[in-house]
């Protein structure tokens, strides 16, 4: 349904921003470094508890629980399931306290509210979109709006990469376990709530990171004929590695993601005075909607191997980054074309004009285990610059907070429908 424009005028009226700044900064302040997940999930199990959404936690592995809940609906089963979900883990605070020093944003877990906005880990990746959706139901509850389906929550941990052990998306992995088995509803819709300025992001690329070591005989300087040089093996390893990495990205690129691509992000070697033994590299590559991991590590392997090197040289090549691949994580696409994109875009454009826009995603993240696991259209959709994530910048906009809470609350009502209507 479309929502009314008394609807929506009610719903604005309710926001109430001091309750939704608090909710916010009470979240910022929960350190929930990847590993420390449990830290954050007590600050939500409470403030699911407050809006009804009979939370439930279990850990995914030893101290670092899930948690998950919904609201549930008048329709007794028979009306739609909407999904919020995000990652409860945000990387680490190094460099952050030595950037701000002596201000008012020295703490990174303070929120400080400087130039209309909010300042610290995980503000914007992700518990401003965390909170945005919980918020929303204060807005319904406020206005007395009573939904005919359900709100449902899942926040889970080990999305953030960066940690020793961890990053390895072990938390969405079990939740999605889950829903397979029938313990959780499946959703209908699904708004994983990565920040993307509110836009609709229909689309995200896939990866794999490779790992190459590249082995020779390590020999005195004075002897090279007794040696294998593994760091010329490597130039030559990766002239075929650029060149195929030009051609992935002479392929059509794709219309949300744009181009695919190969980067070479390291190279260590040598150093001694002797013949290099031993030379490493490693290797990012990203993936269109509709390519396969598993046929993009052929294709880079085959390239690594057509070098001419001299006979003893060898090469091993690892992956240490899967995610729902053994080798990486998979791109994900849904139609542009669904109902619920039209209607989420028309909610949030109501909610601020020229917003809302579809896109695709140029990172990562865990929208692919719904869309292709579970078969649910998912988008990511939340408040915040992903520019500014992972640095000591990380700031989210209060104003577009605000507005993506009233976006929200709009979207529930839209899709979810009321008893009213």
């Amino acid at each position: 349904m479309i929502i009314a424009n008394e609807w929506a005028e009610k719903l604005d009226a309710a926001l109430d921003k001091a309750k939704a700044i608090a909710l916010l900064k009470g979240a910022v302040a929960r350190n929930s470094i990847t590993g420390n997940e449990a830290n954050f999930t007590a600050f939500l199990n409470d403030e699911m508890l407050k809006r009804g959404c009979s939370p439930q936690t279990e850990e995914f592995l030893p101290g670092r629980p899930n948690i998950w809940g919904a609201r549930t609906g008048t329709g007794t089963g028979k009306g739609k399931r909407l999904q919020f979900i995000g990652h409860t883990d945000t990387v680490h605070v190094e460099g952050w306290s030595a950037h701000w020093a002596g201000t008012s944003r020295e703490d990174p877990f303070g929120g400080a509210i400087v130039d209309d906005a909010m300042w610290g880990r995980g503000v914007t990746d992700l518990k401003g979109g965390i909170c945005a959706a919980l918020s929303a139901l204060d807005l319904l509850d406020t206005a007395g709006i009573s939904l005919t389906g359900d709100v449902a929550f899942a926040f889970v941990g080990d999305e953030e990469s960066g940690e020793d052990g961890s990053g390895v998306s072990a938390g969405i992995d079990h939740w999605t376990r889950k829903v397979q088995s029938g313990e959780i509803a499946r959703p209908d819709f699904a708004i994983y709530v990565e920040p993307t300025n509110l836009s609709v992001y229909a689309a995200q690329i896939g990866f794999f990171i490779a790992d190459v070591t590249v082995s020779g005989r390590s020999a005195y300087f004075g002897r090279p004929d007794l040696g294998l040089d593994a760091l010329k093996a490597t130039h030559s390893i990766l002239a075929k590695v650029w060149q195929h990495a030009e051609t992935r990205q002479s392929l059509t690129p794709h219309p949300l993601t744009g181009q695919s691509s190969v980067l070479v992000t390291g190279l260590q070697g040598g150093g001694y005075i002797a013949v290099p033994g031993e030379c490493r590299f490693s290797v990012i590559g990203s993936l269109r909607p509709g390519d396969t991991i598993d046929q993009a590590v052929a294709e880079f392997e085959a390239a690594v191997r057509a070098a001419p090197n001299e006979d003893g040289i060898e090469i091993d090549i690892r992956y240490p980054a899967g995610r729902d691949h053994p080798r990486g994580g998979t791109a994900a696409e849904i139609s542009t074309t669904l109902p619920e994109i039209d209607l989420l875009i028309s909610t949030i454009s109501s909610a601020k004009p020229k917003l809302g826009h579809i896109s695709g995603a140029p990172f990562w993240s865990e929208s692919s285990f719904l869309i292709n696991k579970l078969g649910v259209p998912t988008v990511y959709c939340a408040p915040g610059d992903i520019a500014c994530c992972h640095t000591p910048q990380e700031h989210l906009s209060l104003e577009e907070y605000f507005t993506a809470i009233r976006a929200y609350a709009r979207f529930m009502v839209a899709y979810c429908g009321t008893s009213e209507t």
